[in-house]
């Protein structure tokens, strides 16, 4: 009886085998030798090739992909740490985007993660950003920027150069200018170039130095005289003194950790077109918690503060991709300038999460000018998708007084 039922499931397995192309193989018990033919066949790999249209390639050939499954691969594998293994890791996206003050565009991005010990596995990789985008307004932009960190942290260096030229709309100087004045237009082009070292003293303590140099020219005015007779261009050099704490894991994209930076910036008459000496500081402390799965909790508290004299170019300006998004870049700008702001960050789906945000600022040209009924409010949500190990490319829509924008950028704002 056994040797019947293995010869009966025998014949079942030769008929469903015969199926498929052979492959020849023994199957031996208890004396009894039966020979069959079989191909092994794996089913989700059928099955997702036909959803994509893949063509399962012939025995001994080597698989064709179609375009879409090399997208889905590239940046499938984008998502995994490959610092360990290669001597930088660089993944690259373009396509449309959007904002308030550039219209629609295009740009090419490239995002890259590197060791320059392979073999430290403590410490968090460096990183860098290479950009360039233009868009239907005339406005156009290339850059890097980056953050190169040393064996267990001990040293680092910021970096960040970018040359852009942008047609942008500008209501004057002040809150009141801002709130009131009719809006007029011009072309501003800037060249800037920002080095930052940083030496660690003791655990998460850092000291350092910086130096900046920026070109800043002013074309093509609806209105000169919202510049109150100042200069159209300006050149200018800062020599900067840096202090500062942190212990965030990750810097473009914190999930735990606290963040405080002092900088003073002394900008000398002799290296640059400036009439006088200048001075400019800022100081920004920043918070990052975990409050429930894959929800992280960030808020920064940041203000800037520049000297009486400072250009009409150089000032605080409100707006932007990282604080009070949704505000017109620069429409309320002054000497000082204080923004606070909180974000949940929430992870919905493998790549994919959400944020929202809600915060306030305020501008003001000296201390006994800040008016409370002068502060502006902010609030937005945004979109994330990791195209990268822990780097983001973020979509985001703000809202403030009376204005509201679209923003699509590469990191968290903060």
């Amino acid at each position: 009886m056994p040797r019947l039922l293995f010869v009966l499931c025998g014949l079942l397995l030769f008929a469903y085998s015969s199926r498929l192309h052979a492959q020849d193989s023994l199957y031996v018990v208890c004396g009894d030798t039966l020979s069959y033919r079989y191909t092994p066949i794996d089913t989700v790999r059928m099955e997702m090739s036909s959803m994509i249209g893949d063509t399962l390639p012939a025995k001994g050939e080597t698989p064709k992909k179609n375009f879409l499954r090399k997208v889905i691969d590239y940046f499938g594998e984008s998502s995994t740490d490959k610092t360990f293994e290669k001597k930088i890791d660089f993944t690259f996206i373009g396509g449309p985007n959007y904002s308030k003050e550039t219209e629609l565009g295009l740009g090419v991005m490239a995002a890259g993660l590197y060791r320059l010990d392979r073999t430290d596995s403590v410490t968090a990789p460096s990183d860098v950003s290479i950009y360039a985008t233009a868009s239907t307004a005339g406005f156009y932009k290339i850059g890097v920027s980056g953050n190169n960190i040393f064996r267990a942290n001990r040293n680092r260096i910021t970096y960040d150069l970018s040359f852009a030229s942008q047609p942008t709309d500008y209501w004057g100087i002040g809150y009141v200018a801002g709130a009131h004045n009719p809006k007029s237009s011009y072309v501003d082009k800037r060249y800037k170039a920002e080095i930052r070292y940083l030496h660690q003293l003791v655990s998460n303590l850092y000291i350092g130095a910086s130096i900046e140099a920026q070109y800043i020219n002013g074309i093509k005015f609806d209105r000169i005289e919202y510049i109150e007779g100042e200069s159209t261009s300006n050149m200018a050099t800062g020599i900067g003194a840096i202090l500062e704490y942190d212990s965030r894991d990750f810097i473009p994209n914190p999930y735990r950790g606290v963040y405080v930076s002092l900088e003073a910036q002394w900008l000398p008459k002799f290296l640059g077109s400036l009439d006088k000496g200048l001075w400019h500081t800022t100081f920004t402390v920043s918070g990052y918690t975990r409050v429930w799965k894959d929800a992280i909790l960030a808020s920064e508290l940041y203000s800037e503060c520049n000297a009486p004299t400072t250009p009409w170019s150089m000032l605080a300006r409100m707006g932007g991709s990282r604080r009070m998004r949704g505000y017109y870049e620069g429409q309320y700008n002054d000497n000082y300038m204080i923004t606070l702001q909180a974000e949940i960050r929430q992870r919905i789906w493998r790549r994919i999460g959400v944020v929202a945000w809600g915060g306030a600022g305020n501008v003001f040209h000296c201390f006994n000018d800040f008016k409370w009924d002068q502060t502006l409010p902010n609030y937005g949500i945004g979109l994330r998708w990791e195209f990268k190990k822990r780097v983001n490319i973020r979509i985001d829509y703000g809202f403030g007084k009376k204005t509201s924008g679209f923003l699509f950028n590469i990191n968290e704002a903060f």
